[in-house]
């Protein structure tokens, strides 16, 4: 399984938000909540604050009407509470998007070795556990012993290419590969650490709760936790001499959106990674001086994945023809309020910047709005229009497709609108079809749909993004549940690009390679992708400071993406 994180929405805004001055609002990067405004109208926990409402840093990370304890960081980001992950338990390095580099955390270094098929951490000396035992690099050998032991926790898939984690004393862990797989190093570092003095005993992990927290992170003391709140202290025992500044996290339980985002509006939120429409006119302009946001495009870009096991969508011009039918501005402008722009034929977001192929960009016509030019392909590809001015396969079979999106993520439910009415024009006639997301998801992962909304990979280099887009390798029956290539295309040619990446560490033969496969992707066009997804993140500065900004963009600022929001969380300082 990869390395993915939901993208955060937001649903259809209610009368009372849109009474304090907001249109109905859009989605996009992992579980999101909602812009919010007047006081005491958020939920009970916002309204009934205790005193530590004052000194603890109040944070919107998602939308539940009650909260579940469950602090167990072995399982995945949205079936444990915030920040569990990366806040509490803490990985080895921690990628940093905006700069485009990995910082040591746990681990002060690493090294590769053998041919790229060994991976040795030295972990960082004087780091206590919240107890006071010290941490070393036996705690990480048997972290990744219980992954190995219970499949259902190893998130990532690191055992299918890994065949040994030993510990070489206190200081030095060795990770040894059945391959070279320089992209491995993501999911091995982003791994949250466990204490072996601690979880030794712990009789099953995946159905481990962990209520009382022992970790290395700077927030792990559980000081409240009720039903429509929980408050987190500071680890007395951090190893960061000074941090955190703050003395705890304050998260309200918001039941919806609505009152998540009444709350972000009217102040009493600190930070949050809510879809925000019109966002100067309804957060910023009620408190210019402290109300803040700031949305670059490094989400994960949003795509209309085509089902390449159906006809015609097999077909690379049906897919480049119904792309060129597609106005992505007019998405942009009136699905995702202006926020982001339309993607280029690579389909990489700006976090891939220094990844992008100009020649690729240049040669991917099929992403620029050409309504001629897609009738044109259709005519010459012999699809002809019937009397009702639908096309149709030579055998007769109508170009009739679906295109599926969730239910109540309008900025997504809006674009899927613009395309089905735009695919008119080509003579493709396209449904809405809206669904609850688990239903929606099943779909999408086990490939039993025609187009469907959806996102795409983020980590450090594009190399999932396109293996995901592009392999053989992802490529799984319609039925079966897929992790990734929900759209079932695999191109051959991508395969030796893939293995040549995995065992590159040089930055210009990795480029080289990305290049390539750029290329390949603008060539074939497996799935059409719309526009980069925003980083969603909005901080008030009335009680705290130190958020990443555009004019100080040291991290992300959203708090969806673990681990890297532990950059922003050792940084913030009381005012």
């Amino acid at each position: 399984m990869r390395n993915w994180f939901l993208p955060r929405r937001t649903f259809v805004l209610s009368a009372l938000l849109l009474s304090a001055g907001a249109t109905t609002g859009c989605p996009s990067e992992k579980p999101t909540p909602t812009p919010e405004s007047k006081a005491g109208s958020g939920s009970n926990a916002a309204t009934t604050a205790p005193k530590s409402a004052d000194t603890f840093l109040t944070i919107s990370q998602e939308q539940q009407a009650s909260w579940v304890r469950n602090f167990n960081p072995l399982l995945a980001p949205g079936n444990v509470r915030w920040p569990t992950v990366a806040g509490i338990y803490e990985p080895m390095l921690v990628y940093n998007t905006m700069k485009g580099e990995f910082t040591p955390w746990l681990a002060s270094k690493y090294e590769w070795s053998n041919g790229n098929k060994t991976l040795t951490f030295t972990t960082r000396p004087n780091v206590k556990w919240s107890d006071g035992q010290p941490f070393t690099a036996k705690d990480v050998a048997f972290t990744f012993g219980l992954l190995k032991k219970h499949t259902a926790l190893d998130l990532q898939g690191v055992w299918k290419w890994v065949t040994a984690v030993e510990a070489k004393g206190d200081s030095t862990v060795e990770f040894t590969l059945a391959r070279p797989y320089v992209p491995g190093l993501v999911f091995i570092g982003h791994q949250p650490i466990v204490p072996e003095h601690k979880w030794k005993d712990v009789s099953d992990p995946v159905t481990y709760t962990n209520e009382n927290p022992v970790a290395t992170g700077p927030f792990t003391e559980v000081k409240t936790f009720q039903n429509q709140i929980y408050e987190l202290g500071r680890n007395p025992n951090y190893w960061q001499p000074g941090k955190p500044a703050i003395k705890g996290l304050r998260l309200p339980a918001y039941p919806g959106n609505d009152q998540a985002n009444l709350a972000l509006l009217n102040g009493e939120v600190d930070w949050a990674g809510n879809f925000v429409p019109e966002i100067e006119k309804v957060y910023v302009s009620k408190d210019q001086a402290n109300h803040h946001y700031w949305f670059p495009l490094v989400g994960s870009t949003v795509f209309v994945y085509t089902n390449t096991t159906k006809k015609p969508l097999d077909d690379a011009k049906v897919r480049k023809a119904l792309s060129m039918s597609i106005d992505r501005e007019q998405i942009v402008k009136i699905a995702m309020n202006n926020y982001t722009r339309p993607s280029d034929a690579t389909g990489l977001s700006d976090a891939h910047e220094r990844w992008r192929s100009a020649k690729a960009v240049d040669a991917g016509d099929w992403v620029k709005f050409d309504v001629a030019k897609a009738n044109q392909i259709l005519d010459e590809a012999g699809y002809a229009k019937g009397a009702d001015g639908v096309r149709a396969t030579k055998d007769g079979k109508a170009l009739r497709f679906d295109i599926n999106v969730v239910t109540g993520w309008s900025d997504w439910v809006r674009a899927a609108q613009i395309v089905t009415q735009q695919l008119k024009q080509v003579g493709v006639e396209a449904t809405l079809k809206t669904y609850d997301f688990s239903a929606f998801f099943e779909a999408l992962q086990k490939g039993t749909f025609d187009l469907s909304m959806g996102w795409s990979n983020e980590e450090p280099t594009p190399y999932n993004f396109y293996r995901d887009l592009l392999g053989t390798a992802t490529v799984k029956p319609v039925g079966e549940s897929s992790a990734r290539n929900w759209h079932r295309f695999g191109a051959k040619q991508s395969d030796s690009l893939f293995e040549a990446f995995e065992a590159a560490t040089d930055p210009a033969e990795q480029k080289k390679i990305i290049d390539q496969l750029q290329d390949l992707f603008v060539e074939t066009a497996p799935s059409i992708p719309l526009f980069p997804g925003p980083s969603w993140g909005e901080y008030n500065t009335k009680r705290f400071t130190g958020f990443p900004s555009k004019e100080n963009p040291y991290a992300k600022l959203s708090p969806n993406n673990p681990p890297e929001y532990l950059l922003v969380l050792t940084e913030l300082k009381p005012k």
